[in-house]
């Protein structure tokens, strides 16, 4: 094995585990988002929408609302989504998505910004609610007809007006305002969607792989393993490039490098018709790294088929458990 077989494991790697990470959807662009835009203050945010620059920023502060509206257990409500699926095959697919939400701000001092509720969909990461049973158990409730042994879920998802929250979005004047309300607000922009959590960004990436960690492990060993394997390929490259030097200056060093003497520089009877490593069959494969690379490319192909086979397994497998999972 040489250092290039070595980098270009590594590579290999390292697309296997950007591509399990694919798998996730939308919820791996949130977590890039969230682990990446730069955070501003919203005395800040306030001032890039007055200036009308488009800047896709992070702020930080308190969720705040002149009226709220209350859940089953009365606490304080800002935004409610619901959603009803039902299951296709291996797919949910949502028959039924209501909302339901007020005006509310984040403040940072005396300083607030509203937050484009509407805007809200795949960039909402909170402790979500679910429950999985058939249709028979919210019969009353459906307005599609279907069968009554048809596996549905619902999923709850909301934020209260008591908590801290983390907002990723473009600052805009709010246009139109009323007397009082904040003079701009975060929405989507610039290709990318309005985020809110009221997590700590490590409990957010959790929550955001919730229904995928063996995923989330094997992406996770996969990018490892592949910087891993680059560093010592460039380390091994390295010091194959130093230590000869290093002999020349250091004649000690030279004790630990093996080195092969040639009894004659001309090529002995027994192998004067072809290569001396082999027997007298004409030249042999050494020194083609065409084999190499290729050798390379069949263990990634074979990697990238092996992962996806896991992959699947994995996701009938949850699908499976969610399916038998009762409402609760």
């Amino acid at each position: 094995m040489t250092p290039l077989v070595l980098a270009a494991a590594g590579v290999v790697a390292l697309g296997i585990g950007v591509l399990v990470l694919r798998t996730f959807g939308s919820r791996y662009r949130v977590g890039r988002l969230l682990a990446t835009t730069a955070r501003v203050s919203v005395g800040d945010a306030l001032e890039i929408a007055a200036s009308g620059r488009q800047r896709y920023v992070r702020i930080d502060g308190r969720i705040d609302a002149d009226e709220e509206f209350e859940d089953d257990a009365h606490r304080p409500l800002v935004f409610r989504r619901t959603r009803l699926d039902r299951r296709i095959g291996r797919d949910w697919r949502t028959f039924e998505d209501h909302r339901q939400h007020v005006p509310f701000e984040i403040t940072e001092g005396l300083d607030a910004i509203g937050v484009d509720a509407d805007a809200l969909d795949a960039g909402l990461v909170v402790v979500r609610r679910e429950s999985v049973g058939v249709a028979a158990d919210i019969a009353d409730r459906l307005d599609v007809p279907m069968p009554a042994d048809t596996p549905v879920r619902m999923r709850v998802e909301q934020v209260s007006s008591v908590e801290h929250a983390i907002v990723l979005g473009v600052p805009v004047p709010a246009g139109g305002a009323v007397a009082g309300a904040p003079a701009a607000r975060l929405s989507a922009g610039l290709g990318r969607p309005l985020v809110l959590t009221v997590l700590e960004p490590p409990e957010a990436m959790r929550v955001l792989g919730a229904d995928g960690r063996a995923r989330t492990r094997l992406a996770a060993a996969c990018l490892a393993g592949g910087i891993a394997l680059i560093v010592a390929s460039l380390a091994w490259a390295g010091l194959a490039a130093l230590v000869p030097g290093l002999a020349a200056v250091v004649p000690l060093i030279g004790a630990f490098i093996p080195t092969a003497l040639a009894a004659s520089p001309e090529a002995s009877g027994a192998t004067a018709g072809g290569d001396p490593r082999s027997n007298g069959q004409g030249p042999g494969l050494v020194g083609t790294p065409g084999l190499a690379i290729l050798g390379v490319v069949l263990i990634g192909v074979i990697a990238v088929v092996a992962t996806t086979i896991y992959v699947r397994a994995t996701d009938r497998r949850n699908a499976s458990r969610e399916a038998r999972t009762p409402p609760r």
